[in-house]
């Protein structure tokens, strides 16, 4: 029998701040194990998509793009509860040089006493192109930055390093990890390359949702690539970001699946996960992470993306059902070696109504999940 999953919540991510502390606070006490923020300059909606007829949460939030930076977050709830962990999934080392990357890591681990977990992925182009930073050779960057993380992270004193993409000439890091060993770094890894990077480099793993068997096939290339660096596999923790679409019944929880900004939350999905899925998906030639500007899409086509994600896409890219039948597939990731799933609460899109009766379903998933 598989042992217990450990399960994370997300952060708020938007004012007021002393509600995004009593959020973790209450989540700690009711026994989650980790609070999760994303690292978003801009959302993933288009403002052309956040209208009134396509979404009620419009008509309480002026925009979709609104988030606190997380490592601020960290930092705040982590001084402020005692047991549970603080991560964010994920940052990326464009935005974030390596040596300001590892200093925030080294502080937030002496502010959680231990607790921060640095999720790190290749980006997103929506965060990057829009602001004027590259996104040329993202895994290329991404593997050379954890290099020179850990390394100014471990080193006794200045360091030098002379790579494709940073340089250093002896630089220093003096703050030393809070305890035995640095912060974890966990990566966002889906294909081959990041996969291998992640046992290589990582100490655990936290992709998007993707089929329980591929997720078991992944993890093996993981501690594959683990094993043949001289590490130990199963050090590395296996994750998960979910989403999560629950509803009471089965009526509610199609309609949300139908839901547009449910449905938008896909359309950065690889054209391959469509084709597999029979459908040609919204950018069948190219990728949502390349191709997708939100600020830059006008409302003609925000229709034309929502209808080219049907909800069958939905129901594969997010956990959907009730409590009983998400948690039962749940458990299928867990018989593939599943140990830490973050559960992305995303019914409020579908049906803010919902959002009440959402959250007290999870604090249930959890204590059955747990057992």
């Amino acid at each position: 029998m598989a042992p217990p999953i450990e399960l994370g919540v997300p952060g708020q991510i938007m004012p007021p701040a002393s509600a995004a502390v009593k959020f973790a606070q209450r989540s700690e006490a009711e026994g989650f194990d980790a609070v999760w923020w994303p690292d978003h300059l801009m959302g993933w909606h288009p403002d052309s998509m956040w209208t009134p007829d396509l979404t009620p949460l419009a008509e309480h939030q002026p925009n979709p793009h609104v988030y606190f930076d997380p490592a601020v977050m960290m930092g705040v709830v982590g001084a402020a509860t005692e047991r549970i962990r603080v991560g964010v999934c994920v940052t990326d080392l464009i935005r974030r040089h390596p040596a300001m990357a590892a200093q925030t890591a080294l502080t937030l681990d002496h502010v959680t006493q231990g607790r921060a977990i640095i999720g790190l992925g290749s980006g997103e182009q929506l965060n990057a192109t829009p602001y004027g930073m590259p996104f040329d050779r993202p895994v290329a960057r991404l593997e050379e930055g954890i290099d020179v993380m850990r390394l100014l992270m471990t080193a006794d004193g200045p360091v030098d390093h002379d790579g494709r993409f940073h340089h250093l000439d002896k630089a220093v890091l003096g703050l030393q990890p809070y305890g035995a060993r640095p912060p974890e770094i966990w990566a966002a890894a889906h294909g081959p390359r990041m996969l291998r990077l992640t046992g290589r480099k990582a100490d655990g793993w936290l992709p998007t949702k993707l089929g329980p068997a591929e997720y078991g096939d992944a993890l093996t290339t993981i501690r594959q690539a683990a094993d043949q660096e001289g590490r130990d596999p199963d050090a590395i923790t296996p994750g998960m970001l979910g989403y999560v679409l629950m509803g009471p019944d089965a009526e509610t929880v199609q309609r949300l699946t139908e839901a547009p900004l449910v449905r938008a939350l896909c359309v950065l999905l690889p054209a391959q996960v469509f084709r597999d899925l029979g459908v040609e998906g919204p950018y069948p030639d190219g990728s949502g992470f390349h191709d997708f500007i939100p600020t830059a899409i006008d409302r003609a086509e925000s229709l034309r993306i929502i209808d080219a994600i049907p909800p069958a896409v939905v129901r594969h890219y997010a956990f959907c059902g009730t409590p009983d039948e998400v948690a039962e597939q749940v458990e299928e990731y867990a018989a593939q070696g599943l140990r830490h799933l973050v559960m992305w609460n995303i019914t409020a899109f579908g049906d803010p109504s919902l959002a009440r009766w959402s959250f007290g379903a999870m604090s249930e998933l959890r204590k059955r999940l747990a057992s």
